[in-house]
């Protein structure tokens, strides 16, 4: 089993590096360590690359350990509140425009429910000027046919006789 040398330069680790690591710290069961063993005698790669990981473990217990001291813990701890206040100040910021969104829904709502409303009430109700349209022919007339008939009896003998000697026109078929 040959391991690529470009992927060495990768930074994230591979599955060999990772078992490697974990033979290195001791934390593989025996059948485990055999298996990385029987692959370290097999492969000169993965030999190289033991190799390297040993180098580095070495050169990192040669460092001194780092020491942290109140100052660090202090400005951690600030730089966390300081993070959760401004997460915070977004969010009561974001609370009146939450509130101006909801009241502009609900007013938009009641509108639609207003014009709904309004239309079914125009359009299913009754229109009581109806019959006024039309008997608007006759109504427009009304002081003349008034006139005619308010008078006694001779006026209505007068339009009969006229009407007899065929002075009236029914349609335009008896002008003809």
């Amino acid at each position: 089993m040959s391991h690529d040398p470009a992927e060495l330069d990768d930074a994230s680790p591979t599955p060999l590096e990772e078992r490697l690591v974990a033979y290195l710290d001791g934390e593989l069961n025996d059948a485990e360590v055999r298996h990385v063993e029987d692959l370290l005698a097999a492969d000169p790669e993965a030999r190289e690359l033991l190799s390297r990981l040993e180098r580095t473990w070495s050169a990192l217990d040669r460092l001194s350990p780092a020491s942290v001291d109140e100052v660090f813990t202090r400005t951690t701890i600030e730089m966390i509140s300081v993070s959760a206040g401004d997460d915070l100040a977004q969010q009561q910021a974001g609370i009146p425009q939450r509130r101006r969104r909801r009241r502009l829904v609900g007013a938009a709502g009641l509108a639609a429910a207003a014009a709904a409303g309004f239309l079914a009430v125009a359009l299913g109700w009754p229109n009581p000027n109806r019959q006024v349209l039309e008997d608007l022919p006759l109504l427009e007339d009304l002081d003349e046919y008034q006139h005619v008939f308010s008078k006694d009896d001779e006026d209505i003998r007068f339009l009969h006789l006229l009407y007899e000697n065929k002075l009236f026109v029914k349609d335009a078929a008896d002008e003809s």
